[in-house]
């Protein structure tokens, strides 16, 4: 019975080493799965996490473009705009050849600030005098009174007698602000204060 037994306990032994190392080698398996499993969902994770940044990158880079290519056709137009307008002053004020000379060095800020400036120096000026003092001819004075009223450079009134009357951001936010203050005012009554809201005196050039 004794060596039975002796049997019986040698061979649960081994079986049980034998399951003990099946089960650490099942254990080290499964645990280098769990591991490959990590590696895979960090894998993945940072790839979904590239391609997030990559699409960030090319949905800046193409607003960058978007905004570069708006910026060059605004420049484009920009300067389209004020080499048709450039055309338009020299033909206005090339009438004759006392009049100003159409040549590349007459530049068209310094054509257009001289006519302006004119006529803000003048406060009221007679359309014919105008014309005559640069050159032109009437109609295109008128033009170019008209273009630049457009443009916001300048502001005023042509009367029914061929004068312009200039009058200044200033004044007309005066008669706004006197209109306000005053509430309904007639028609007598605002040219009635006109005077004292709006300065027709020319400017005395030293």
């Amino acid at each position: 019975m004794t060596i039975l037994f002796c049997y019986i306990i040698y061979h649960i032994t081994f079986f049980l080493q034998k399951r003990a190392k099946l089960e650490a080698k099942l254990e080290k398996k499964k645990a280098r799965e769990a591991e490959e499993h990590m590696r895979e969902i960090k894998k993945k994770k940072d790839e979904e996490l590239e391609e997030e940044r990559r699409k960030v990158q090319e949905k800046k880079e193409e607003e960058e473009r978007l905004r570069e290519e708006s910026e060059r056709k605004a420049e484009e137009e920009r300067k389209r705009r004020e080499q048709e307008e450039y055309e338009a002053l020299k033909a206005a004020f090339s009438v004759d050849s006392e009049g100003f000379e159409e040549t590349e060095e007459q530049d068209r800020e310094s054509l257009l600030r001289d006519f302006v400036n004119y006529i803000k120096d003048q406060k009221v000026v007679l359309l014919e005098d105008l014309a005559a003092h640069f050159k032109l001819k009437t109609q295109a004075a008128i033009d170019r009174i008209t273009d630049l009223q457009t443009n916001g450079e300048l502001t005023g009134v042509i009367d029914d007698r061929g004068k312009f009357i200039y009058i200044s951001q200033k004044e007309l936010e005066d008669v706004a602000k006197f209109i306000k203050q005053r509430g309904r005012v007639s028609i007598t009554e605002l040219a009635e204060s006109s005077n004292e809201l709006i300065n027709l005196t020319p400017v005395t050039v030293p």
